[in-house]
């Protein structure tokens, strides 16, 4: 399996970064334009839609159509682990239906006096047995300039 990992340090309080990634409104604002994101829709782990945070259990499912050339890809994602305490966050994401036999992203955040040091890892895989082994070798053609997006957002955010 693949992995691709991004790692800033963002000049702002833990919790600020936390609670901006613990909404569905930051991934809807770190997801760059160019993917063309549409959420669908967003249920917590009792079913209620629209939770204020994406917590453990939530599930939601969306649509992309990268760069507005290639079909509009269905992604369902599940908030599959979540805590915070002690300096440290994290919150872990993993497809349930999409473009890839496997997606799991990390996200983690520490605290460092004033600011946080936000990591983000995602370990993956192409559909395509041998041939998606292959082309996930190249996987960071895409993610370096998605999530070299989405961390340069946090910062604009939030310092």
């Amino acid at each position: 399996m693949a992995t691709y990992s991004r790692q800033t340090r963002i000049d702002a309080p833990l919790e600020s970064v936390w609670d901006f990634h613990s909404q569905i409104s930051g991934l809807e604002a770190l997801t760059p334009s160019w993917m063309n994101l549409e959420i669908e829709s967003v249920t917590g782990p009792d079913g209620t839609t629209n939770p204020d945070v994406l917590v453990a259990g939530s599930t939601i499912k969306m649509s992309m159509r990268p760069l507005g050339i290639t079909p509009q890809q269905q992604w369902t994602s599940a908030i599959t682990a979540r805590k915070a305490g002690d300096g440290t966050a994290m919150f872990r994401d993993e497809m349930r239906g999409g473009p890839f036999s496997t997606w799991v992203h990390t996200h983690r955040f520490f605290a460092d006096g004033t600011t946080t040091i936000l990591h983000d890892e995602v370990r993956y895989e192409f559909p395509g047995g041998f041939l998606g082994d292959i082309l996930s070798t190249f996987g960071v053609i895409g993610f370096e300039p998605m999530f070299r997006d989405r961390h340069q957002t946090t910062k604009k955010q939030l310092e």
